[in-house]
């Protein structure tokens, strides 16, 4: 079975063909994120006014480059939610207009859920169930995958993300955009015990906040340069990234131990940081537990997390019609 898959929540405009949930035919990503760059960040209305631009061509490459027709597709799935509203109207309505158009069954697919599908095609053996760590730039989750449609949330941060929180920092100490990467790279130059910063682990449960590490290494850049001190980038981007990566590994291991579950994936763009996947390795290997990461070209958003899921929700029996409407929240 044939699935295409389209994405538009944010700024990437993808589509991809995925075989049977498992197998990658294509996958197509048209970015605006060079534009997006001028601003040091997305644009809702630059990034919708690029998806209505990129959608139709994305999407006949994803087809060329797999070597298929239309004809040969068995559904249409598409992201309908969460992401910027704007954005994710210009996915669901292409994919409505091309499934009614050919009469192609539909399926709506959170994007979360998506992200959490990408392990299922660098781990084709994997099989729920599953703890699965979202860490993007809007979402930092934990869920229990139960199985395929059958996705819990059992944890979260309480206001900003570990995404966000990266990009934020990166862009204010002067890095190019997307923050997040270039931070990852400084990190390995500077010490992470050069700043004293709270941990985004909160005391109890699974949940975390970020806004105080943010605020707390915002003061500090602040206060510097009020003094007219010079900052040592390096350090700086070690100490933030230790901080994170420690809590978001912390709190992993608690949700294991809460669980019993023996097998781990992390997924979203932040699961592409070295920092974080070398620690999480770590841990899975003093516990005993698999770790399962998608390959980092589709821990960001693309087209083929969203087949990926699409084909189990579809065999799941769930169908859209051409009143699925686009949502900003999950």
């Amino acid at each position: 079975m044939i699935i295409l898959g389209i994405e538009s929540t944010c700024d990437e405009t993808a589509a991809a063909l995925v075989e049977d949930g498992r197998h990658l035919l294509s996958n197509v990503i048209s970015t605006s994120v060079k534009e997006q760059a001028l601003y040091g960040g997305v644009v809702p209305e630059i990034a919708s006014r690029r998806h209505c631009e990129f959608i139709s061509a994305t999407v006949k490459k994803a087809l060329l480059d797999a070597g298929k027709t239309i004809d040969d597709v068995d559904a249409v799935a598409v992201t309908f939610a969460p992401g910027l509203i704007g954005a994710v109207l210009v996915g669901v309505n292409f994919a409505k207009s091309l499934a009614y158009a050919n009469r192609i069954p539909l399926v709506a697919v959170n994007h979360i859920h998506a992200h959490i599908a990408a392990a299922y095609l660098t781990n084709p053996d994997l099989t729920p169930p599953f703890l699965a760590l979202v860490v993007s730039g809007g979402h930092t989750c934990f869920y229990r995958v139960s199985d395929y449609t059958d996705i819990q949330l059992i944890g979260g941060t309480r206001d900003d993300a570990a995404g966000e929180a990266f990009d934020k920092i990166g862009r204010v100490i002067g890095m190019p955009y997307p923050g997040g990467a270039a931070l990852d790279k400084l990190a390995y130059e500077g010490d992470p015990n050069a700043l004293r910063l709270p941990s985004p682990a909160l005391a109890d449960g699974l949940d975390f906040s970020f806004s105080g590490i943010k605020t707390a290494t915002l003061n500090y850049l602040n206060g510097a340069e009020q003094r007219h001190e010079a900052v040592n980038r390096a350090d700086v981007a070690a100490s933030y990234t230790a901080k994170i990566v420690d809590a978001l590994t912390k709190k992993t291991a608690l949700a294991l131990r809460e669980t019993g579950m023996r097998t781990l994936v992390i997924a979203g763009g932040v699961a592409a940081n070295t920092h974080l996947r070398a620690s999480l390795e770590a841990l899975c290997a003093r516990l005993g537990v698999r770790l399962a990461m998608p390959e980092r070209a589709l821990c960001g958003d693309n087209g083929a997390m969203v087949a990926a899921a699409g084909y189990y929700d579809f065999l799941a029996g769930h169908r859209a019609t051409v009143n699925l409407n686009a949502s900003a929240e999950d």
